[in-house]
């Protein structure tokens, strides 16, 4: 690399830094922890553990964006004065370590960049994303395990642990839906950029004329709550089904009815869980993700009246088509929001959808 090179990109990240510490105001977020572990030091602080746990919860992500934030200033630092020792005494050596640690600063200050966005109240939870095909039978239900394969993909490729929460096999192939959980900080944050319709356009390989099929799912996204969120829920408007397990593919299937499925009659929610052994913890992994669907809801309610009275035309992302991912006549993956594209179609289809979460966190901004 370019010693014109290295002072274009430390240039670029003297920027970043800069805009980072005006978005962070230091003093403040200094004031908010100090406060926090006043509140932690206090007598009763255990006297109620879930308030208790969400302080230091809070007080842990505060801390650890004020630490990473201090981490790169202090490695840009450190990188601007060997910069300056090389202009000064030109060391092949020492250019090669600089040009290590810029590599190593630019991953970093980009993975800050995206916590950074990643500001709305629930985005730290985890997440619920639930897989449905459309209209098309096989050949959108082939589509839908696509998707899911895809997303189990980019989970695991991120160290979130990705489970299968329920899980109902295609007629032919595929999925008639699954609901998948992520777990790990900021699941939500980022998964949220999926929420809406995927388009599939390919040559069917369930199509003996080997004729192009457009094939449709609707991706659903919502985060886990926690019990410090409190969502009435009425056991008179419940209707509680049980049935018999079976994993993904139609395997481990389960002899007892310990899979449960929860319909909300008022609203026609349904919701079902088959992951646990006893129907007692289905019941309540149902119980939980039925809390998060109603309580989304009704935050989609309000949001709705507001953007009314403001006159606000943002399109709501719930059963809009919102990227399409195209196998025939071209290859290419194009997110109709952000107009963010690929040609590199596999790469997405194994779980390479940073691009498009990374644009869609800029956009919604």
């Amino acid at each position: 690399m370019e010693l014109f090179e290295i002072k274009k990109q430390l240039d670029e990240n003297r920027e970043k830094i800069a805009s980072f510490q005006k978005n962070l105001d230091l003093e403040r977020l200094e004031e908010e922890i100090a406060m926090l572990e006043n509140d932690m030091a206090a007598p009763g602080f255990w006297d109620d553990n879930i308030a208790a746990q969400k302080v230091i919860n809070e007080s842990n992500e505060l801390k650890a964006k004020y630490d990473t934030f201090m981490d790169l200033q202090n490695s840009f630092d450190e990188l601007e004065v060997m910069y300056e020792m090389v202009i000064e005494e030109p060391d092949a050596s020492m250019q090669e370590e600089l040009e290590e640690g810029l590599k190593s600063l630019n991953t970093k200050m980009q993975s800050y960049e995206l916590e950074m966005l990643l500001n709305q109240p629930y985005d730290h939870m985890n997440a619920i994303l639930e897989i449905h095909p459309g209209a098309g039978g096989t050949e959108s239900q082939d589509w839908g395990s696509m998707l899911m394969r895809m997303y189990e993909r980019w989970g695991n490729a991120h160290n979130f642990k990705v489970e299968i929460v329920d899980y109902q096999d295609g007629d032919e192939a595929g999925i008639k839906s699954v609901t998948i959980k992520f777990i790990g900080h900021n699941a939500y944050g980022f998964l949220r950029s999926e929420m809406g319709v995927h388009r599939l356009v390919r040559i069917s390989p369930f199509d003996s004329a080997k004729r192009r099929h457009t094939s449709f799912c609707s991706v659903e996204v919502l985060p886990e709550l926690d019990d410090s969120i409190e969502v009435e829920i009425d056991s008179d408007d419940l209707k509680i089904d049980t049935y018999r397990a079976s994993g993904a593919g139609g395997q481990h299937i389960n002899k007892t009815e310990s899979a449960v499925r929860i319909t909300h009659i008022p609203t026609g929610t349904v919701v079902a869980s088959q992951t646990q052994r006893s129907q007692l913890k289905n019941r309540e992994e149902a119980m939980g993700m039925l809390k998060s669907k109603l309580y989304t809801l009704e935050m989609q309610k309000k949001q709705a009246e507001v953007d009314e009275l403001k006159g606000d035309q943002k399109e709501i992302g719930w059963g809009s088509q919102i990227r399409s991912y195209v196998f025939h006549p071209y290859n290419m993956v194009k997110d109709h929001r952000t107009n963010y594209e690929t040609g590199a179609i596999q790469s997405v289809m194994d779980g390479d959808i940073d691009g498009f979460i990374d644009a869609y966190l800029k956009w919604s901004m």
